[in-house]
């Protein structure tokens, strides 16, 4: 329960800071990916800065979690075709949208109208990666080889 509620209390925090930074309001963030106004890179620029500083020193001191006691720790992992597929399409959602989850959840906290057809969508394509990710995966036709002739024959699909 206490994890919980730090978690709704940090997500309010978040929401707050993203409105008061006006990274709710997609004229900004179209501002922003038009070139027009460098506030938003700015203001990613310095969440980098602190994320790389954050981060550097929990390396170095390998703390416990406040709430759970657990050891904080992480493995890096190379880049992968997934990541930069991902990337590809949550930003053309960016750009199309003016809205990535973070502000949509805000908006939709603010009663802007606009935020539910975007939250939709944001649910369908989690709806859908959780389906993919659950589907079966594409089997690959194995040969084995047959005990006359000693010819390859095809290994029986999984039922």
């Amino acid at each position: 329960m206490r994890t919980r509620a730090a978690a709704a209390l940090l997500g309010v925090v978040f929401g707050v800071v993203l409105s008061w930074s006006g990274m709710s309001s997609p004229d900004v963030i179209r501002d922003a990916l038009l070139f027009h106004d460098s506030y938003l890179f700015l203001f990613f620029a310095s969440a980098v800065g602190t994320s790389f500083a954050g981060l550097w020193l929990l390396r170095r001191r390998a703390p416990r979690a406040v709430l759970t006691g657990e050891r904080v720790a992480w493995a890096t992992v190379r880049p992968e075709r997934r990541h930069v597929t991902g990337s590809v399409l949550f930003g053309i959602g960016w750009g199309v949208a003016n809205a990535c989850p973070g502000p949509i959840a805000t908006q939709l906290g603010q009663g802007i109208a606009w935020s539910i057809p975007l939250a939709i969508g944001v649910v369908a394509g989690v709806k859908l990666h959780l389906r993919r990710a659950d589907a079966p995966a594409h089997v690959a036709v194995v040969e084995e080889p047959s005990e006359v002739g000693h010819l390859p024959v095809p290994a029986p699909a999984p039922a």
